[in-house]
């Protein structure tokens, strides 16, 4: 059986290569700064492995967290440039191989969803080969192989790790903001846990009018945004807002129903993902790659469609998400 272990063990492997090469890359400026982040960073991977099985303390993982945090705060991460294929080469590939080029990225959710489907049914000696709890992270790290694999068949590069050597490029284009949903999605679970969400209900009954089904939907869809704004992460607000206003006032006390208002609840949360640099990965990541003078311009030119559409929801759930 192929279990999710063997996924963060991948990733690990693909983590610490990265920066090995960091580290014998002399042109580097700041390799070693670099080289220690990645590479501590795949070894949690590995670990993470034995605090799971309950065989290893978990602090030493909070401790190579907060070096992580060190590293990327003070200045000793940067861009060794990696060499890669110029503009002119990449200009005569696209020419050469046309429509083919999607092949690859076309095939990673391909061999995932097909591998999803069929996965009841691939089974060696009664025991299914893909962890049924699982299933889709170890299919999606299936196809993101084969992906690779079929890429290299197909533009077969002079290079045949070309994917190892550009993924490190590509790591340290976006540099310690590749990390930051993980640990948004983890700061929404720390709130959770915390007890930020009846803290947020609380001070929210004491504003909302008295049996106003409209300002309780404003509110419970606002606070999806602008909690998704601060934490750059829909998934890291909407336990938050749930907790606060979504089941207590809009379910319980207006008896709505919980799919509607959750689903467009969500879709309030997106509206603030388009808006705020905490959602790197969406928002600045695509800046970096595309060498964008103002780092900020994706940003800007979602706006005007994040806030209509934030309005949209508001309507929507208001009047399909009550009888």
């Amino acid at each position: 059986m192929i279990k999710v272990e063997a996924v963060f063990w991948l990733i690990g492997i693909l983590f610490v290569a990265w920066a090995f090469l960091i580290a014998r890359d002399t042109s580097h400026t700041k390799r070693w700064g670099s080289s220690a982040f990645w590479g501590l960073l795949g070894l949690c991977f590995f670990y993470g492995t034995w605090v799971q099985a309950g065989t290893a303390p978990p602090w030493i993982l909070g401790i190579a967290v907060l070096i992580l945090v060190a590293l990327a705060s003070t200045g000793v991460l940067g861009d060794g440039k990696a060499k890669t294929s110029s503009v002119e080469e990449r200009t005569v590939s696209a020419a050469k191989f046309g429509n083919k080029l999607f092949i690859p990225a076309l095939t990673l959710p391909v061999v995932t969803v097909v591998l999803v489907l069929l996965a009841p049914v691939l089974k060696i000696g009664g025991q299914p080969i893909f962890d049924p709890t699982n299933t889709t992270l170890v299919a999606l790290s299936v196809g993101a192989v084969v992906a690779a694999v079929v890429a290299v068949v197909i533009l077969r590069p002079r290079q045949k790790l070309a994917p190892i050597f550009e993924g490190r490029r590509i790591l340290e284009s976006i540099g310690w903001a590749a990390l930051l949903p993980q640990m948004l999605s983890t700061l929404g679970i720390l709130f959770t846990k915390a007890g930020v969400g009846t803290a947020v209900g609380t001070l929210a009954k004491g504003v909302l009018p008295d049996g106003s089904l409209l300002a309780a939907v404003v509110v419970y869809s606002a606070g999806m945004f602008l909690f998704t704004v601060l934490m750059g992460n829909a998934f890291a607000a909407f336990p938050i807002m749930t907790a606060a206003i979504g089941w207590p006032v809009l379910v319980q006390n207006f008896d709505g129903t919980p799919a509607i208002i959750f689903a467009i609840g969500m879709l309030a949360g997106f509206c603030g993902t388009l808006c705020t640099p905490m959602a790197a990965n969406f928002n600045l990541v695509p800046a970096a790659l595309l060498e964008m003078k103002n780092k900020y311009g994706v940003i800007k030119a979602q706006v005007a469609t994040a806030v209509p559409l934030l309005g949209a929801n508001i309507a929507l759930m208001y009047f399909l998400a009550f009888n």
